[in-house]
C-alpha cells in the first residue's frame, strides 16, 4: 500500500474533449472515467476565476479527476470555461463575468447527459461558484457543491430561486476565506433551507495542503452518496505528475 500525495495519479479511463457551447464556441475538457464498470453518480467541476489563474487544472479539480474515479466509482468532467488556457490548451471565446459561462456550464451537463451518466452533480469552486448559482438550475443536475463562494456576481435573487427549487446545496467555506468567510456566508445562504453550510476550520480560500483536499473531496464523494472517509492509501498500479 502506497499513501495518496499530492502529485498521485490513479487508475481512469481518461478522454479529452471538445464541448460545444450553444454560442458555438469550442470549450477544452477532459472526462475521467473508473476503469471498470458504470459511474455510481457524475461530477461537473467548474473552476475560479480564470482572469486570477483559474481553469481546470486548478489543483482540487485536478485531484478530482486523478482520485475519484478510483477511490469513489465517479465520473469526472472538468473543463476551460470560455477564453481559459490551461495545458490542454485554450477555449474559445473571451471571459464574460460568469455570464456567457452559464452556456459553458450547460454544454457541460448536455455532455454527461448525452453520454448517460448517473447522478450529475455541479461543483464550483470560488467564480465557478457564481456561475453554478446563476446558471445551475439544469434539467438532469441532482444537486451543488460549492467551494468557497464569493457571491461576487451572483446575487441574493439566485439564491432565491434555488430555495424555492429545493435541490441540494452543500457550501464549504473557509475559516480564513479571504472573501466571504464564514460569519459573512451564514446570512446569504439561510435563504437557502435546504443549504449545508460547512465552515472548514483552518482552510483558506484556495484549499491550499492534503489536509483540505482531502477534506473536500471527502464531502463531494459523501454528496454523491459513496462511502467515505476516501482511502488515503492505494494498492495497485499509481503514477506521479511533474508539472517540471
Amino acid at each position: 500500500m502506497e499513501r495518496i500525495a499530492a502529485n498521485s495519479v490513479l487508475p481512469a479511463v481518461r478522454e479529452p474533449l471538445t464541448m460545444r457551447t450553444a454560442d458555438g464556441l469550442n470549450l477544452v475538457a477532459e472526462l475521467a472515467l473508473p476503469q471498470t464498470g458504470t459511474p455510481a453518480a457524475t461530477i461537473v467541476c467548474v473552476h475560479p476565476l480564470p482572469t486570477h489563474g483559474g481553469m481546470m487544472d486548478s489543483h482540487l479539480f485536478r485531484k478530482a479527476a486523478w482520485r475519484l474515479p478510483a477511490l469513489a466509482d465517479l465520473a469526472v468532467l472538468r473543463f476551460n470555461t470560455r477564453g481559459t488556457t490551461s495545458a490542454a490548451g485554450t477555449s474559445q471565446g473571451q471571459f464574460d463575468a460568469s455570464t456567457g459561462e452559464g452556456l459553458d456550464l450547460e454544454a457541460a451537463v448536455d455532455l454527461v447527459r448525452e453520454r448517460g451518466l448517473p447522478e450529475v452533480w455541479v461543483v464550483g469552486w470560488s467564480f465557478g461558484t457564481d456561475v453554478v448559482l446563476r446558471h445551475g438550475l439544469l434539467e438532469g443536475v441532482r444537486g451543488v457543491v460549492l467551494l468557497s463562494p464569493p457571491l461576487r456576481y451572483a446575487q441574493d435573487a439566485d439564491l432565491d430561486r434555488w430555495a424555492a427549487d429545493g435541490r441540494p446545496m452543500i457550501v464549504m467555506v473557509p475559516e480564513f476565506d479571504d472573501f466571504l468567510p464564514p460569519d459573512l456566508a451564514a446570512p446569504h445562504f439561510a435563504r437557502v433551507p435546504q443549504a449545508e453550510v460547512i465552515a472548514v476550520q483552518g482552510a483558506k480560500h484556495l484549499w491550499v495542503g492534503e489536509k483540505y483536499t482531502s477534506i473536500v473531496l471527502d464531502q463531494i464523494a459523501a454528496a454523491t452518496g459513496r462511502p467515505t472517509p476516501l482511502p488515503s492509501t492505494w494498492d495497485g498500479p499509481m503514477s506521479k505528475w511533474s508539472d517540471l
